[in-house]
């Protein structure tokens, strides 16, 4: 079964890309590597999910939240290869959490978004990772995630 295929059988829906939020573009690709912007948790009513982990967001919520992410970073491939079948594998993730002092359960975190990219792309979903703590992320999202997948040739 291809990744394209799957999301029908899983029953999911990808949202429109947002637009990145400054003077980047939300993905470049180079010889057989597509790499991917960070992006954060936007809900389907477009507003994204906000706080800190381990405060007034709980790990169930911020996994909920790295699972939209992961939803945001398969629409924008799709976007730029025209379709998920033409990811190879997935190379590498990088997941950034917006941490409540004392919080350490990051990988659990961006446990959602693995999940989801294995889910759709099978064993092939999953590639090397980091899953981080942060200060603060931007306009104070609870996750924000980078990819970098290998793609077929054009």
């Amino acid at each position: 079964m291809t990744p394209d295929q799957r999301l029908i059988e899983l029953g999911l829906e990808l949202p429109a890309p947002v637009a990145p939020a400054g003077l980047y573009v939300a993905a470049v690709r180079t010889g057989s590597l597509l790499f991917l912007s960070g992006a954060g948790p936007a809900r389907p009513d477009g507003q994204f999910v906000i706080g800190k982990v381990g405060g007034d967001v709980t790990l169930d919520e911020a996994r909920e939240a790295a699972r939209c992410t992961g939803l945001q970073l398969l629409s924008t491939m799709r976007a730029e290869l025209g379709s998920l079948d033409r990811v190879v594998r997935v190379v590498k993730l990088l997941g950034m959490v917006n941490c409540a002092p004392g919080f350490n359960r990051t990988p659990s975190v961006i446990d959602g978004c693995s999940e989801l990219f294995i889910e759709v792309f099978g064993e092939a979903g999953r590639g090397a990772r980091s899953a981080v703590g942060m200060a603060e992320l931007p306009f104070d999202i609870c996750v924000e995630i980078e990819a970098v997948v290998e793609i077929t040739a054009d």
